[in-house]
C-alpha cells in the first residue's frame, strides 16, 4: 500500500477518476485504489524502461493460424431430403406457424 509520503497518485487522483467513472467510494476504498493504481503505473513506467529497439510488435505470442477448413461449394441435402422430417411443408419450404402480426 502508497503511504501519504510515497511518491504515486494523489487521493484527489483517485477521486477525480472514480467521479469519472462515476464510481461512490469510501475512504478505505479510495486508499486501497490509491496503492494499487500506483502500482500499476510503476509496473507500466518500468515496461516503458525495456529496451525494444530491432523486436517486431505482436499482436499473439504464438503464431496463429487458420483452423477452419477452406470455404468451398459441394453438394448439399436435396430439398425433398431436408423436408422429409418437417411436421409441416408446403411449396417445398417449411410451414411454420405466423408468430408476427404483419399485414
Amino acid at each position: 500500500m502508497v503511504r501519504d509520503d510515497e511518491p504515486g497518485l494523489t487521493l484527489e487522483q483517485v477521486e477525480a477518476v472514480a467521479a469519472q467513472a462515476r464510481l461512490s467510494l469510501s475512504q478505505e476504498e479510495k486508499q486501497r485504489l490509491r496503492g494499487e493504481l500506483s502500482d500499476i503505473l510503476r509496473m507500466a513506467a518500468e515496461l516503458n524502461e525495456v529496451d525494444t529497439e530491432g523486436v517486431e510488435p505482436t499482436v499473439h505470442v504464438l503464431p496463429v493460424t487458420n483452423v477452419f477448413r477452406d470455404d468451398a461449394a459441394r453438394p448439399s441435402m436435396a430439398p425433398e431430403e431436408a423436408l422429409a422430417g418437417a411436421p409441416d411443408q408446403k411449396d417445398g419450404f417449411f410451414k411454420v406457424p405466423r408468430i408476427l402480426d404483419e399485414e
